[in-house]
């Protein structure tokens, strides 16, 4: 399989690095594990909308995927209780 190019926007970077620092190592991990394999296992797509969600423990990613030009766009990072506001 092909690498996707990984692009984090400046929102969602700044919500990585809000993260405790032990949280942001994983979430940081996982996402560039998107890179290589934007569907893993246990990814679900957003309904009504062309986005994406992974977790990480009490957090998650939305992310939205280009095949077209192969790219990975981090959208959103935070407590599952928040995110998805």
């Amino acid at each position: 399989m092909a690498s996707y190019k990984l692009l984090i926007k400046r929102s969602a970077a700044k919500e990585l690095e809000q993260l405790p620092p032990k949280d942001r190592k994983r979430v940081a991990t996982k996402l560039q594990a998107l890179s290589s394999n934007p569907r893993p296992p246990g990814v679900e797509k957003l309904s009504g909308l062309e986005r994406y969600r992974t977790r990480q423990g009490d957090y998650r990613m939305l992310y939205e995927l280009d095949d077209g030009i192969q790219t990975v766009t981090v959208v959103a990072i935070g407590d599952r209780k928040d995110v998805y506001r």
